[in-house]
């Protein structure tokens, strides 16, 4: 990173958030009091066992949820109290987002399914595909753009999903599990493309139970009964 933290706005700014879920008569405090700065071009991955509020807080940072408690700013925009639309308007412009599952559409090519996001955004047909050829090649998939999800392998679909992913030039890369369901060799070559795309000075944030995939990032937060056990930088990132 080129600046200090100290001389530039976060791209993601949370305070004291909270989120507390009713099942049944009870009540489950999944955050408790977390507050976290990311910067832009940072690479840090998110760590925690299962039921450590990991999924609950990605899910409030790409405003796929909102907090109980507690302020949310993402690049400037104070979205702790967006309602849905107002959400969904801002994920589709400002979060490029990776999933274990791929969630491609099947009867999609791979260059249909990366357009998609652009279809939502008004971007007319002609720019929406060059646009995808583009971020197609630069995930080495220039030769499988009219393939379907399955003529595809694992990785290959996972690159279609980062490709996607990157397409509305996003403010982060927000990848949940991204090498669950691959291979180790596989997983290798998916966190070399994330290499590549944080070296274009993109801000990435992957939530992972793995710690080998989390010592690919420059920094490491790690979740424990919902509240941010540590937050310390990486000193010898796994760089493929």
């Amino acid at each position: 990173m080129e600046d200090s933290p100290e001389m530039k706005e976060p791209v993601i700014g949370i305070k004291h958030i909270n989120k507390t879920y009713t099942v049944g008569t009870q009540v489950v405090e999944a955050l408790k009091d977390v507050s976290l700065k990311i910067y832009k071009n940072d690479y840090v991955a998110i760590m925690g066992p299962s039921g450590s509020g990991k999924s609950t807080l990605m899910n409030i940072l790409g405003c796929l949820d909102s907090p109980t408690r507690g302020e949310y700013v993402l690049n400037g925009t104070d979205v702790s109290n967006m309602d849905d639309d107002e959400l969904a308007e801002v994920r589709n412009k400002e979060i490029g987002f990776v999933f274990q599952t791929f969630n491609l559409l099947p009867r999609y090519t791979a260059l249909q399914n990366v357009a998609l996001p652009l279809i939502y955004a008004g971007v007319g047909k002609e720019k929406r595909l060059e646009r995808a050829e583009e971020v197609l090649k630069m995930v080495g998939l220039g030769d499988r753009m009219e393939h379907r999800p399955n003529e595809m392998s694992g990785g290959q679909r996972q690159r279609v999903a980062v490709a996607r992913a990157l397409i509305n030039h996003p403010s982060i890369i927000l990848a949940d599990e991204p090498t669950g369901n691959l291979d180790t060799k596989t997983s290798i070559d998916i966190m070399r493309l994330f290499e590549d795309i944080y070296k274009k000075g993109n801000t990435m944030i992957v939530v992972t139970h793995e710690e080998d995939i989390a010592l690919h990032a420059r920094r490491i937060v790690r979740l424990r009964d919902g509240m941010i056990e540590s937050d310390e930088i990486n000193p010898n990132p796994m760089i493929e």
